[in-house]
């Protein structure tokens, strides 16, 4: 059932990959595909997305067709660095040595925490941020402190943005839509419209955390559209989205807060519409069952993919093991894996399974 259409180059050498390289596979991909000196060479017409586990944080690796790349967050420190050997190796399979954008979210240690040991593994060329952090306290001061050092030696630079900024990221549209508390002003094209599910939505007490202080990204590639909130909370969803829905719809939602109840209101989820939803949880952390039933009941979602299974959702507030990389049990660290097209069409892999599921465009 997760398989549609002819296999892609991309597709093909992975299967290369899966292989071992054997010689008689290599040519046959050399043959179709015009093998290269380096078969995870990153330049192409697709723009791949790895969804890396770091057990309810957050680490998504953006690859553009021009090969530039751009890491949102970074996921935990400590744990023998293990959140920055996995996006290490998420980068290997991308075919890319060096990650030339790492934008934070916010200040949080499941999204800033993994900085320090990162840039030990590999290269940045610019850090990107929302401006200073907005807490205050021992932990708070410590985890902005580390996140400086990584670029007070000048071999990476440091940018801070604000709503309405375009990255300086080349091969897709990246707009900032969220940062430091505050959001667009006026609607992105060929959204505006108005809001039916703000009507009877109360809104909710202000979050005095740096959660509202998320720097909130709106992708563009082609006809693909692709939305990153961080940890957004509710109260900044609304301003988001009413009266009038500033963002418009979506292709792909990578779901706020891991799934956490603070995020990811009816407000906001049933207005961007989205077609797929991707939930970078943990087993014990995110995917709370109100988040997970408003995405659920979104109508027009085909599917929602979760980096693991819920231990809060339990049987009833989880997905398929099809569309889990890392189900109930010991965690390995599986991935899950985008490759879009500039046409809207895109293919799903879950690294636990081999299995990829395509979507066709619309």
């Amino acid at each position: 059932m997760f398989f549609a259409g002819l296999l892609s180059c991309e597709r093909m050498n992975y299967l290369r990959r899966l292989a071992g390289r054997a010689a008689t596979t290599a040519l046959l991909v050399g043959i179709w595909c015009g093998a290269s000196a380096d078969p995870h060479a990153a330049a192409s017409k697709e723009l791949k997305i790895y969804f890396v586990d770091v057990e309810g944080g957050q680490a998504s690796l953006f690859v553009t067709p021009t090969g530039e790349s751009l890491l949102i967050d970074t996921g935990w420190g400590g744990n023998n660095g293990r959140d920055a050997d996995r996006i290490a190796v998420a980068a290997k399979n991308a075919g890319i040595s060096k990650i030339d954008y790492v934008l934070i979210t916010h200040f949080h240690a499941d999204h800033v925490g993994g900085v320090p040991q990162l840039v030990q593994k590999i290269p940045v060329g610019t850090f990107i941020d929302h401006g200073d952090t907005r807490e205050t306290g021992a932990n708070a001061d410590k985890l902005f402190a580390a996140y400086k050092q990584a670029f007070a030696d000048g071999k990476s630079k440091h940018l801070s943005v604000k709503p309405g900024d375009t990255l300086p990221l080349k091969g897709i549209k990246a707009t900032v839509v969220s940062a430091d508390g505050n959001v667009i002003g006026t609607a992105l094209p060929g959204a505006g419209q108005q809001n039916p599910a703000c009507k009877d939505a109360a809104r909710p007490a202000d979050d005095p955390s740096e959660n509202p202080r998320s720097l909130g990204t709106y992708f563009t590639f082609g006809k693909l559209r692709i939305l990153d909130l961080g940890d957004l909370t509710s109260d900044k969803e609304m301003d988001l989205m009413c009266p009038f829905n500033k963002l418009g719809k979506v292709d792909i939602y990578i779901v706020s807060h891991h799934g956490s109840s603070p995020s990811g209101s009816p407000v906001l989820v049933h207005a961007i519409s989205p077609r797929v939803a991707i939930m970078n949880n943990g087993a014990k952390k995110g995917g709370a069952p109100a988040t997970w039933d408003t995405i659920k009941k979104t109508p027009s979602l085909e599917d929602l993919w979760q980096l693991h299974y819920s231990e809060e959702g339990a049987a009833a507030h989880n997905v398929s093991n099809d569309f889990i990389a890392n189900p109930d049990g010991p965690d390995a660290g599986n991935y899950l894996e985008l490759t879009a097209g500039p046409d809207g069409s895109f293919d799903l892999f879950n690294s636990r399974t081999q299995q990829t599921k395509h979507y066709a465009a619309k």
